[in-house]
């Protein structure tokens, strides 16, 4: 039976401030089939902290992200990010592996270049936030035979992989491959892919509430390489953290175009396997830190790693950079850290407002080799501390006597990180990840004339169903279809002259919601006293027998109602 999805949009427009109210009747999910829409031309893997209200809104400016151009343009994931870096230590999203998917939040990782889940064979595996993946479950399932590229289990014919981190915890199983699954805001249809069966698990990995690791490093087992070596994605990816408080953002894996004033660096990857940049100076309040650039050059350079929560330097960079920062600190009073066991750097008397933290603290620079610089906002090296309101600690600190630079996720938050593997440079964009999400756009041609109605009550006939297409169907639990959307608008504007710019209106709604303009119809207008009211359809485009999931969860703001 049809399920009724009540949602609630809030459009900023050129010319006019107006509430809407929609009904969205959509196709409820049998957790066998929903759409991709094959019109998308990028996949994005959400990265996003859920927000206590299932509400959001539109920002009355947004800058679009566009796709890679070119005649080789193709398809990318997009995908949410949920969790906090500095709550979680992590950022995850959600990957569907098997047939019929079963689902697993994954933490994202560019130090690691293995996916894996734990298994339903896994002996020593924590609890963690989705039951074990079951391959007996999974008819696509295929064990990887041994063979010349890989370890082997001599005993089962099979491959097998281990991973030890930092931290000492250690991950091991073996090597399977099935049909991943982007989810339902994805352009890339689900791929087959090698990915690890855990069975054994230990430290950090044992307790942590993530079920495993999405491996976007480099390597034969990274997901992000077996996408590009399959030619379904541009050799690219791209991270997007939320800032200090509020977690969100977004993950693409493919090319996008970057923005105009996107900072680069340039990356080696024959140098290290790991993601470096070419860090030359640390400037503080515009005084570049009296160091050797050498400082910086260790073995790998500087690695850049979105699986690390705090940043760490070598000892003369810390200390140079910890008084530089005390130094500019004139009102703020220093206090001991949230936790004893831990030598914290922390001050009080900021307040609790993080936009005015700029007041308080010195801004930042990173100083690149080619001498362009990246911005570090104080929520870029701070984190709160947990027991004093309105104070906060350094969030870098020294890397022992590793000569080794490592910048985690603190020093990215709100700022869209382009892993450019083909040209081996990075790129940094201050932005609002937390938004970027709505700001990410994918449609391709632009829409032809818009259909509009004349009279002071007017009827437009809805265009017939549309038989489904030629395009493959793959079905998410819990996903939902919505087959149209349909919302009243009334305006305090006299009807004669909103009728004037009828068809601007159309096309900033078509625009706002990232759909073809032929897919906006006005089923009925009036005049209602000095007001208009208009009755708009949203329907599905071309041979889709849905809306995309892309028009209806990301760029609208929905509440489920059953």
């Amino acid at each position: 039976m049809a399920r009724l999805i009540q949602l609630t949009i809030l459009f900023i427009q050129f010319y006019y401030y107006y509430y809407i109210t929609t009904t969205a009747h959509g196709l409820s999910s049998n957790g066998t089939t929903f759409l991709l829409d094959s019109s998308r031309s990028a996949m994005i893997l959400p990265l996003f902290l859920s927000p206590p209200n299932p509400c959001t809104k539109f920002s009355s400016t947004r800058r679009l992200l566009q796709r890679s151009n070119g005649n080789n343009a193709l398809p990318n994931a997009r995908m949410r990010l949920h969790d906090d870096l500095l709550i979680n230590g992590y950022y995850t999203t959600r990957l569907w592996i098997g047939t019929p998917p079963q689902r697993f939040a994954l933490i994202v990782d560019t130090g690691s270049s293995v996916t894996y889940v734990p298994c339903s064979s896994c002996e020593q595996c924590g609890r963690h936030q989705d039951p074990k993946f079951q391959p007996d479950l999974s008819s696509t399932y295929q064990s990887v035979k041994c063979n010349i590229d890989c370890n082997c289990d001599d005993e089962k014919q099979q491959c097998v992989y281990e991973r030890q981190y930092a931290e000492m915890s250690t991950s091991s199983g073996v090597l399977g491959e099935d049909i991943i699954s982007f989810g339902n805001l994805s352009a890339l249809a689900p791929q087959r892919a090698v990915f690890g069966c855990e069975n054994m698990e230990t430290g950090d990995l044992y307790s942590q509430h993530a079920d495993g690791i999405m491996g976007l490093g480099r390597g034969d087992l990274s997901i992000v390489d077996h996408l590009v070596d399959k030619g379904v994605i541009n050799d690219s990816f791209s991270l997007c953290y939320g800032g200090m408080g509020i977690g969100g953002g977004a993950m693409v894996l493919g090319g996008i175009s970057p923005p105009s004033n996107m900072v680069f660096s340039q990356s080696d990857p024959v140098r290290s396997p790991y993601y470096n940049i070419d860090l030359k100076e640390i400037h503080v309040a515009g005084k570049p830190l009296p160091l050797n650039p050498t400082v910086f050059d260790g073995k790998h350079g500087t690695i850049l790693d979105s699986g690390t929560t705090y940043a760490y330097l070598p000892e003369a960079a810390f200390v140079s950079f910890k008084d530089a920062i005390m130094k500019e600190l004139h009102s703020l009073k220093p206090i001991r850290g949230p936790d004893p066991n831990y030598n914290d750097i922390c001050f009080s008397g900021a307040g609790s407002d993080i936009s005015q933290l700029s007041s308080s603290f010195p801004a930042v620079e990173m100083v690149f080799g080619n001498g362009q610089k990246l911005l570090l906002s104080p929520e870029n090296y701070l984190f709160r501390h947990s027991k004093v309101h309105g104070a906060y600690c350094l969030g870098i600190f020294q890397n022992g006597k590793d000569p080794t630079t490592l910048l985690g996720g603190i020093v990215v938050r709100n700022t869209l990180v382009l892993y450019d593997r083909e040209n081996s440079k990075i790129g940094f964009w201050k932005t609002n990840c937390s938004e970027l999400w709505e700001r990410l756009h994918v449609d391709g041609a632009p829409p032809p004339a818009p259909s509009s109605s004349n009279g002071n009550n007017s009827n437009t006939e809805m265009p017939p169903s549309m038989a489904p297409g030629d395009q493959k169907h793959y079905g998410l639990p819990d996903e939902k279809k919505i087959g149209k959307i349909t919302f009243e608008m009334m305006l305090n504007v006299n009807y004669s002259d909103l009728k004037l710019h009828i068809s601007e209106l159309a096309e900033s709604i078509a625009q706002e919601l990232g759909i073809n303009i032929s897919q906006v119809y006005i089923l009925n207008s009036m005049e209602k006293g000095n007001a208009s009211y208009i009755e708009w359809a949203v329907v599905p485009s071309g041979s889709a027998d849905c809306i995309s999931n892309v028009t209806a969860l990301v760029s609208l703001f929905v509440c489920y109602y059953s």
